[in-house]
Parts: C-alpha cells; sequence; structure tokens
C-alpha cells in the first residue's frame, strides 16, 4: 500500500527531533498550568479580627477625661463613628473612625466586574480578618481593642487631593495617632504611632485581607506576597506564607498583588522596616465567580488563600507610602522607592521566560498605542498585527527548513540502504550504534541538520510560552474587548477561538512538510496536536488562542506558498517517487 502522505510530504528526518520536540512541549505546557492552577496549604495563623466597617453622620467628640488617674495621658475617643472620603483623578479613598481604617479604595478608572468602580477592599475578607491600614500588633486582643476603638478624625467632611486627615484614639494609657496624605496619584503617605504608658509600642500598619477585584478561582490562585529588599525581588505564593512571620529588612517595599492589582508598601526608612505575613482562608461558595479551567465544584465549600501584609519600623514609629493600585507598567515605573534608582515595576512577573513576556507586551503595546488606539477592539487587533509581524520575521527560517527538508530527502535512499543493511540486528544490539554512526556521518557529509526542520517550531515555542504566562498577568488586556470576546484575559464565552484553533492546528500539520515521518506517527500527530492545543484555549486567555489561531493560519498561508514553488515542487515529486517504490515494493510482495 502507498504510504500516507500530506501535500508537503517529504522524506528522510529523524523521528526522535519530533519526539524530543513534542515531549519539550507537553512537559512545559503542563508544568505551567500546574503552577498556574495551584492550591496553597493552609494557614496556620489566623489574624485577629477587625472592626466592621459604620457609617454614620458625625456627632459630638469627647476628648478629655476629668477622672483619669495621675500620669495618665488624655482620654481622646469620639461618641459616634463618621466617615471621610478623600480623594483625587485617580482613587476615591473612604476612611472610617472607628478603627482609622479604609472601609473603600475605588480606582475610578478601572471597572470591577460589575461594570462601577473597582474597589481595592475585599468587603467580605476585610470583615473577618481587618481593613487595609489597620493596626497590627503580636497581640490578638490588643489589634482587636485598636481596631474597635471610635478614634477622632481631623475632618469629617470630604477632601480633595492634597489633602491631610489624621486620626487620634486614647484609653489613658495606650494613645495611637493615624496621618494620611494622599496626593494626585495612586500613593498615600501614611504615619502611624503608637505608645503605652509613653514608651514606643511594637506595632505595624497593615492591609491584612487580600483584594476586591479576587472574585474567581484564577484571581485567588494568583494571589502573592511580594518583596524587594536589596535589589532583590521575592514573590511567594500562598503556599510558602506563614501568617504571623516577621521578615526584617531592609525592604526597598513588600505587599500583597494578584494577577492585576497591588497594595504594596513603600518606607520611608527601608534599612529598619520588618515586615510580617498574614495568610487566612476563607469560603466563598457564595460569591465566587466559577469561570476557568480550576472552577471548583458548587457543592460544599470553597475555601481561598486571603493573604495579607503589615510593615513597621523597629523605631516603633512607621511611616511609609501606600500604593494601591493597577499593575500596568507605566504607573508601576513611576513609583519610586525611598531608593529613587528603586521602582515597583519588578512585581510585575511573568515567569519563567519573562524577559520575553516582557518585550512580548512592550511590543504589543507599542503597536496599540501608535496603530490601534482608535480601532475598535484595538487590544485584538494589536495582538493580530503583533503575529503577523512575528511570522514575518520567522519567515527566512521556514525557507531554510524546507531547503534542510530537500537535502533530508535527496539522501533519503542512502539512508534507507543503511537501515536496511542492520534491520537484521534488533534494537538493543550494539550494531545498531554503528547505523547510527552511519547515517550521522552520510548526513554530516551532506549538509544536513537533522534538528533542521524543528527550528521554527522551537523558536517559536518560547514565544507561545511567554504569551501563555504573559497574557494572564496585563491588566491593560483586562476587560479588552474584541468583536465577540468581551475580555482578552478571558476564555472565548462562545469556544470559536478554540474550535479555529482545533481546526487550523490540523491543516497546519496537514500542510508542513515532514520528511521521514512514520505513517502512523505522523496520523497519530495530525490529531494529538490539534486535541491538546484545543484543549489549552477551551478555557484559557482568549487572546491566546487568538494569537495562536493568527499564527496557524499565517502558518498555512505561508506553507501553501512555499509547496507551489520549485522547491516545494521538487520535494512532492522526491516524496512521490519514494511512495511509489514503497508501493511497489509492497505489492511485489504480495505477489
Amino acid at each position: 500500500m502507498a504510504e500516507f502522505k500530506n501535500p508537503g510530504q517529504q522524506g528522510g528526518q529523524d523521528n526522535n527531533s519530533l519526539l524530543v520536540m513534542m515531549l519539550v512541549m507537553v512537559m512545559v505546557f503542563l508544568g505551567m498550568q500546574y503552577f498556574r492552577n495551584r492550591n496553597a496549604a493552609p494557614a496556620g495563623h489566623v489574624a485577629a479580627p477587625a472592626a466592621a466597617s459604620s457609617t454614620a453622620t458625625p456627632a459630638p467628640v469627647a476628648t478629655g477625661n476629668a477622672s483619669a488617674p495621675a500620669g495618665a495621658a488624655p482620654v481622646v475617643q469620639a461618641a459616634a463613628a463618621t466617615t471621610t472620603v478623600v480623594e483625587n483623578d485617580l482613587v476615591r479613598i473612604t476612611f472610617s473612625n472607628r478603627g482609622g481604617v479604609v472601609t473603600s479604595w475605588q480606582l475610578k478608572k478601572v471597572q470591577g466586574s460589575d461594570g462601577k468602580p473597582l474597589d481595592l477592599v475585599h468587603a467580605q475578607a476585610a470583615e473577618h480578618f481587618g481593613y487595609p491600614l489597620s493596626v497590627y500588633t503580636y497581640d490578638p486582643t490588643q489589634t482587636a481593642a485598636l481596631n474597635q476603638a471610635m478614634y477622632v478624625a481631623s475632618a469629617t467632611a470630604s477632601l480633595a487631593a492634597p489633602a491631610t486627615l489624621s486620626f487620634k484614639y486614647s484609653d489613658g494609657a495606650t494613645q495611637v495617632t493615624k496621618t494620611f496624605h494622599l496626593d494626585e496619584t495612586y500613593v498615600l503617605h501614611a504615619e502611624l504611632s503608637v505608645t503605652h504608658n509613653g514608651a514606643p509600642l511594637r506595632a505595624l500598619l497593615s492591609w491584612p485581607a487580600g483584594l476586591g477585584d479576587q472574585d474567581n478561582v484564577q484571581a485567588y490562585n494568583g494571589g502573592q506576597i511580594d518583596t524587594m529588599s536589596d535589589g532583590k525581588v521575592d514573590h511567594l505564593a500562598a503556599k510558602k506564607v506563614t501568617g504571623g512571620d516577621t521578615l526584617s529588612g531592609p525592604f526597598d517595599w513588600a505587599g500583597v498583588s494578584d494577577p492585576y492589582f497591588a497594595a504594596v508598601f513603600l518606607p520611608d526608612h527601608s534599612e529598619t522596616a520588618t515586615v510580617a505575613t498574614l495568610h487566612n482562608q476563607l469560603d466563598v461558595a457564595k460569591t465566587i465567580r466559577r469561570t476557568g479551567m480550576s472552577a471548583p465544584s458548587s457543592k460544599g465549600p470553597v475555601l481561598v488563600n486571603i493573604l495579607g501584609a503589615a510593615i513597621g519600623d523597629t523605631s516603633g514609629t512607621t511611616d511609609v507610602r501606600v500604593f494601591a493600585g493597577p499593575k500596568a507598567i507605566s504607573v508601576l515605573r513611576a513609583v519610586h522607592a525611598a531608593n529613587p534608582k528603586v521602582t515597583l515595576e519588578p512585581i510585575l512577573e511573568f515567569g519563567f521566560f519573562g524577559w520575553i513576556g516582557k518585550y512580548l507586551f512592550l511590543a504589543l503595546q507599542f503597536i496599540h498605542a501608535h496603530v490601534t488606539l482608535n480601532w475598535a477592539g484595538s487590544w485584538g487587533w494589536a495582538i493580530i498585527l503583533l503575529t503577523i509581524f512575528i511570522n514575518l520575521l520567522l519567515l527566512p527560517l521556514r525557507v531554510k527548513t524546507m531547503q534542510s527538508g530537500l537535502k533530508m530527502q535527496r539522501i533519503q535512499p542512502q539512508m534507507d540502504a543503511i537501515k536496511e543493511k542492520y534491520k537484521k540486528y534488533k534494537v538493543t544490539d550494539p550494531k545498531r550504534n554503528e547505523m547510527n554512526a552511519e547515517i550521522m556521518q552520510l548526513q554530516k557529509d551532506n549538509g544536513v541538520n537533522m534538528f533542521g526542520g524543528c527550528i521554527p517550531t522551537l523558536i517559536q515555542l518560547p514565544l507561545l510560552f511567554a504569551f501563555f504566562a504573559m497574557l494572564p498577568k496585563v491588566v491593560e488586556l483586562r476587560q479588552a474587548h474584541w468583536f465577540w470576546l468581551p475580555d482578552l484575559t478571558a476564555a472565548d464565552p462562545y469556544h470559536i477561538l478554540p474550535i479555529l484553533m482545533i481546526v487550523s492546528q490540523f491543516l497546519v500539520q496537514f500542510y508542513t512538510p515532514s520528511p521521514g515521518v512514520d505513517p502512523q506517527q505522523q496520523k497519530m500527530m495530525a490529531f494529538m496536536m490539534p486535541a491538546f492545543s484545543g484543549y489549552l484555549t477551551w478555557n484559557y486567555a482568549s487572546g491566546l488562542a487568538l494569537y495562536w489561531s493568527v499564527g496557524n493560519l499565517i502558518g498555512i498561508i505561508q506553507q501553501a506558498v512555499m509547496n507551489r514553488t520549485s522547491l516545494g515542487r521538487e520535494m512532492r515529486e522526491i516524496a512521490a517517487r519514494r511512495a511509489r517504490r514503497k508501493s511497489g515494493t509492497t505489492i511485489q510482495g504480495r505477489r
């Protein structure tokens, strides 16, 4: 029977290179998926409960106590709960005098899943573990008392930046002063001073309960604690975070983040800064959005990791700036630590192929800013244009691959003769090594690279892996639509692109020359690769499926054109002669 072949069929490439390439691809993809969806271990520490938010009209304030013991500080406590709003063009922060904490931190230019300005305060978690900018001490009872206390606010009316707001509290023994200053950026400056009987009390300023955009499994799984110390950046996943641990400085910055947003402390005095890590778990069975490949079952509790961080100074007084906002490169680059050479940009990391992912996104951002900015679905078109550009750059390699394949086809009869000479020996026979040596020498003498046909694929794999890791962490693409796709960082709701991915991947396998590949192996690859790629993109970021599908379509067009060149025609003629010989041999054998 004639061997199975496709329109680009060639002869003569070593099958091992294809198998190695496929094995590497499968292992890397599965490894990246494992780390992306890992679930953290339960925490061993539970933070002290925080005050519930309260909104009430301003009430008279009590700021003295005639019966206070001699030598004690005056009692400073508010008589009623009040709220104060401080805002600029980017954020709207609501403070409560119950605990002197933040009950709402809205990003005016970022929408949440409900279409309203995104609130970075995780309301459900904050009720259990504490609100942003609450006090953290190493005594849970004292922590709870200070965060339930009624502070006296310096203002109760709304304040426009630049603005300063302070809170004071004293029960006669313990005194707390919090001062906050907001400028025109995402950064709030905070000062915290706590004393007990006149002596400094070790107290930290905390962001204890994750971030408000964490409403699905992937957002929780992407939560981490980020620190930078002496130029070294650490990203601690939930399973590596122990609640209540204290990390000694110096720290340029430290905080919590998820794939798109971050709340980070930048101490004024990095040398004396210390950080406490907080780790709790929360049942979100009633509130979580069940999307993605790792969406939990609808039955029973759904426990997710809630990470937090608290920062303090060994001097007893904490002076720190607080960044709470999107992890956009342009925003992070503009936020500097006490050392002006240090910015928040390293908080954005794209995994093993991070440096490739970073430059891919910068190229994508450049195209969006200078070419597609005013187009409908501009980020989707930017991905398409970047894909076209990458494939044009790889076109010379495709030509080189065909040239290498043609050389291998020309020596295929000699390779078959060598294999025929040694076919009587078992695979484990040492004589087989002589066969491999003869084949390798023949290829070397004729300038054939056994891996030449894999070069374009091997180059494209890091790009694909970089896109795989980068897309779920780019806030600029969050909620970016393209035709029927509402969000390029979310799965295609109608699975149109994954289906296109499967079809186009099959056509890629069908049209791409595959010299010397065993027909059965070729059939397997023709169906396994489309199924594998379809599985990966079915519930993953649709931006990846768009990049991959467009790349496949471009590859099919390029290959179809090259198959019609003199080079392609010669390859098909050689492949056809080889197929006729094998068919004739088979028929003669039957006779």
